[in-house]
């Protein structure tokens, strides 16, 4: 596979709607939300943002893999944040 570099395809506007809001951006604005099969779907639907670290790190750990570690830091603290606030029952945190 050939090593894929992430700002050939993407922008800085991508970056801040794929982090911020994941499921939003992947349904929108890639094919594999489409293409990646009942797992694929299950990834979306339940861990958005561990989905986005993992496809990150498949594409783009060759060419730049301080994004893909910046992917994964999103991807733990934002999983984390949101069982948080679904636990507290909290829809939105303003602190």
């Amino acid at each position: 596979m050939e090593s894929l570099i992430f700002w050939n395809y993407h922008g800085l506007v991508f970056l801040v709607c794929i982090a911020l809001f994941p499921r939003l951006t992947m349904l929108l604005a890639t094919s594999i939300s489409i293409l990646g099969g009942p797992l694929m779907f299950l990834g979306w639907l339940f861990v958005p943002h561990i989905t986005v670290a993992i496809l990150a790190t498949h594409f783009y750990w060759s060419s730049n893999p301080i994004l893909c570690i910046i992917a994964w830091f999103f991807a733990l603290s934002g999983t984390s944040v949101e069982s948080k606030c679904t636990k507290k029952g909290i829809g939105v945190v303003l602190r």
